[in-house]
């Protein structure tokens, strides 16, 4: 079988990452890469063996006429011109979350893409984590019942802007950051909402955006749930980067604990297991619950491509958990409920 060959747009922090989850798979092969200072797209080639790389962006499109898809892992505010290049090119594109700095430019980018006749898919790898892989199976087993309430909780102190500054300098940051993962998982578990009230606090001074959000959201199948962000909480044990979770149902519960311990309970008692997560050479030590969504959500990407199935994190899907992630900054902003 052939491979699809992609160009990566981008080479900072999460390229690593993204770029090792490439490697995994044997029908993909990354041709080139570029980004804006040349030494960084240099030493990330040299890092996964890349041939060619450039701080031309146009111009490595147009010396590899080969390529089938871009890559886009830029900072959120240059998204829309590279997907905006790369149809012009008529190269499917692979848009990193969050999508769009604002609900209008991701409707824009939608067109676009729409327009040129390439596929869109959105890298949005948190559903793909094999911890919230598990509580869905457990879910949809039935064992706990039918659901009626979700709360997430992603609280942390972690100084993710040590590894990444720009995110200091977000005029919106928690929701548009976090809330793009947080929200897709709600909707991955539980379908689409009918109501969002959020508010959102800034604790840290030194930043711009907001580094706090608390959402309530009313999902079409009766599920209430609730939803944490902060980047401002010292707790007792610091687990970033992992979502602790809590689903009540009628005949029982599913809690994800720190260190991946998934504990089911009914009436006859509590079941705990624990989720292996695999281990990659181009990780870091923190960062463990990524990888192995990376690779799966680039699986499921490729398949797409190759024609074997239907990516889950098309664009189409992901404008949904958009529309949320901006519903709450209008709900914090006039302080009410938004409807869908």
């Amino acid at each position: 079988m052939s491979k699809i060959k992609i160009a990566v747009f981008g080479c900072g922090f999460w390229s690593r990452f993204q770029i090792g989850g490439w490697s995994e798979l044997p029908n993909a092969e990354v041709v080139a890469l570029y980004n804006r200072t040349l030494s960084r797209a240099e030493e990330r080639a040299k890092e996964f063996n890349v041939n060619h790389y450039y701080d031309d962006a146009e111009k490595l499109l147009q010396n590899h006429p080969e390529i089938d898809v871009v890559d886009i892992i830029t900072d959120v505010d240059t998204h829309e011109q590279f997907v905006t290049l790369a149809a012009k090119y008529k190269k499917h594109v692979i848009c990193q979350k969050p999508m769009a700095t604002d609900y209008e430019s991701a409707k824009r980018m939608m067109e676009t893409t729409g327009k040129a006749g390439i596929r869109y898919f959105i890298h949005e790898n948190y559903r793909w984590q094999p911890q919230f892989r598990r509580v869905k199976e457990i879910m949809d087993s039935g064992i706990i019942g039918k659901p009626f309430r979700c709360r997430t909780f992603f609280n942390t102190a972690f100084p993710v802007f040590e590894t990444q500054p720009f995110l200091a300098q977000l005029e919106r940051f928690a929701l548009t950051d976090q809330g793009s993962h947080q929200f897709d998982v709600l909707r991955f578990f539980f379908g689409e909402a009918v109501s969002l009230y959020c508010i959102t606090q800034q604790v840290n001074p030194g930043i711009k955006g907001e580094d706090v959000a608390t959402t309530i959201i009313k999902m079409k199948n009766g599920v209430t749930c609730v939803q944490e962000i902060s980047f401002s909480s010292i707790l007792q044990k610091e687990v970033f980067p992992q979502t602790l979770l809590l689903i009540e149902g009628s005949e029982g519960s599913i809690r994800l604990d720190p260190d991946m311990v998934i504990c089911t309970t009914t009436k006859k008692g509590t079941c705990p297991e624990v989720v292996a997560l695999k281990k990659y050479k181009w990780q870091t030590e923190r960062l463990t619950n990524e990888p192995p969504s990376i690779v799966a959500c680039n699986e499921n990407i490729l398949n797409d491509l190759l024609g074997k199935g239907k990516a889950e994190t098309t664009g189409d899907d992901n404008i949904k958990t958009v529309e949320l992630v901006f519903a709450g900054y209008e709900s914090a902003k006039s302080n009410r409920v938004i409807t869908f």
